[in-house]
């Protein structure tokens, strides 16, 4: 079983009604509300981008990002997902002087199980990764971005800068992920 945390982005509902469109089995939860007990009972999670910054929201993805890599389950962090991937494992982000919005081309560095060409998305964030700790590999690059694809190490963990649920491309890389 899937569980979406829902931390507040106004892409969610995009991620959800796609979802729900090729009948993904999932159930969603927020941040305040989901049950860090009970995380045993799900293979794979996909946190979502945001919308402001707090503490306990970073402190219930970070912990969600640890169970995934303690327990081997699948991760997809969007956005703010991929961040905070960085962020619980030493890496850093940096706030944009600009904030960027809009299509981006991603071009692929290295094989992965996710997504092997390149790929038109869909942008919309005010910070990025700007330091991966060494455990992080970047698998996918833009024009604007050095770390709009990252993975941890071999696993099915992986983060994206940008969001997948707005664009066709991205679209199939959320499948790719929940197949995998």
């Amino acid at each position: 079983m899937l569980l979406v945390i829902d931390n507040g982005s106004i892409y969610t509902n995009n991620l959800i009604d796609f979802l729900k469109n090729k009948k993904i089995t999932f159930e969603k939860q927020t941040p305040d509300l989901v049950n860090l007990e009970s995380l045993h009972v799900y293979n794979s999670f996909i946190l979502s981008g945001r919308r402001k910054n707090e503490k306990k929201i970073n402190e219930v993805n970070s912990k969600i990002i640890n169970h995934a890599i303690k327990k081997n389950k699948k991760l997809l962090g969007i956005c703010y997902g991929a961040e905070i991937l960085a962020l619980t494992l030493g890496g850093t982000i940096r706030k944009l002087d600009l904030p960027q919005k809009g299509n981006e081309q991603i071009r692929i560095q290295r094989e992965n199980s996710l997504y092997n060409s390149n790929l038109q998305v869909f942008e919309s964030h005010g910070f990025e990764i700007s330091k991966l700790p060494s455990i992080l590999l970047s698998i996918g690059e833009s024009e604007n971005c050095k770390f709009e694809i990252i993975q941890y190490g071999q696993k099915p963990i992986f983060g994206t800068q940008f969001h997948p649920e707005m664009s066709d491309d991205g679209k199939n890389l959320i499948l790719k992920f929940c197949s995998l």
